[in-house]
């Protein structure tokens, strides 16, 4: 895995990632540019499954999202075959939050949004802390067990609760 060991944008050679313009590239799609290192965004992680950076509208001191490298559809596209792909945008949002000193990993949030109510259809992770110290409309935009947000872990549990695929 290549990644970071500081804050810092991650030390990567990305052509040795980049899936660039062909299968699972999404040539209007903006995460798909970030993730490819075509926006000239800080890349706080990268790796050939995921990539990590500040959102640019935080809700929260760290918001941080988690982006499959390679192009996938909203949380509603998604099936069980996609959970460990979710279990690894978790995990590096938690190494995210634990380099930027956020230790308290009880107040966190970690969701997505539930479509119609994704502004980008690229399958983001978003990654808040502290939870405790985001505002009025952040909290709104953040709500767990909303008909817009669901978290990880009721990702996680609804796509296992999903027979196998074909």
């Amino acid at each position: 895995m290549a990644t970071n060991e500081s804050s810092g944008p991650a030390n990567v050679d990305i052509s040795q990632i980049n899936v660039g313009q062909g299968e699972g590239y999404d040539k209007k799609c903006i995460f798909c540019k970030v993730a490819n290192n075509e926006m000239g965004t800080e890349l706080l992680h990268v790796d050939e499954e995921v990539s990590c950076f500040r959102d640019i509208k935080p809700g929260a001191p760290h918001h941080y999202l988690v982006v499959p490298t390679r192009h996938v559809g909203n949380c509603k596209s998604l099936s069980k075959e996609h959970v460990s792909l979710v279990e690894k945008m978790v995990e590096i949002g938690m190494e995210i939050l634990q380099k930027n000193s956020v230790l308290d990993l009880s107040d966190v949030r970690f969701g997505f949004h539930w479509p119609p109510f994704c502004s980008v259809s690229h399958l983001h992770l978003h990654v808040l802390a502290p939870a405790s110290q985001m505002g009025f409309m952040s909290r709104l935009f953040y709500r767990p067990n909303s008909y817009w947000f669901v978290t990880a872990d009721q990702l996680i549990q609804q796509l296992n609760s999903k027979g196998e695929t074909n």
